[in-house]
Order: structure tokens, then sequence, then C-alpha cells
């Protein structure tokens, strides 16, 4: 897995109100990403602005293995930690990450 560490750039790209991480390979066609939405309530719920909701992780086959979904995630994280806000990780992938770091807790909405 190290022999792709600095082959891997991951970008941040907004969608609407939400973005998406993009792991981008050098020398492949194939991209991984991390998909996340803010988090709204119904009109009456108080719900913080400053809560993304990490929907999707998706890494196609042909790159897969390389250690690119733990990436994305690691990379969701640290805007989380720079831009101050939390995650709500209803990504079964995500959630997952963040049972194995509970150096994230503070970051869990």
């Amino acid at each position: 897995m190290n022999q792709f560490r600095d082959r891997i750039t991951i970008t941040h790209h907004a969608q609407g109100q939400g973005g998406k991480y993009v792991a981008h390979v050098e020398g492949e066609d194939h991209q991984g990403t991390l998909e996340w939405e803010p988090r709204t309530g119904a009109p009456d719920e108080d719900v913080p602005a400053s809560v993304r909701v990490a929907t999707h992780t998706i890494v196609p086959r042909a790159i897969g293995g390389r250690g690119i979904a733990a990436k994305l995630a690691e990379r969701l994280v640290a805007d989380a930690r720079e831009h101050g806000f939390r995650i709500d990780p209803q990504c079964s992938y995500v959630a997952k990450k963040f049972e194995e770091n509970p150096d994230w807790s503070d970051l869990r909405a």
C-alpha cells in the first residue's frame, strides 16, 4: 500500500449545498469518492449548520486495496478539524473508521 501513498491526490468539490471528496490516482482513469451533505431538520428543529453528513464512500474495484477510502475519510476529518464542523457518519465505511479511531470522537455529531 505504501507504494501508492504519493500517487493519490484528494480534492474537494462543492455540489449544491453539499460536496464530495475525490481521490485521483496517478495513471488511473478511475476515482474514489466520499460524498457529504449538510444535516438539515424539520423547520421547527434546531439543527446546527456546521454538521456534514457523510453519505457514501465509493472506490471502484480497479483501484481498490490501496487505502483510498481511508484517505478520503482522513481528509474529511482533517477538514473538520481545520474548518470547525462535525461529522454525522451515515456512510457505513465512515462509521467504521470512527469506531477504529477513537481520537475522532470529538468530531462525531
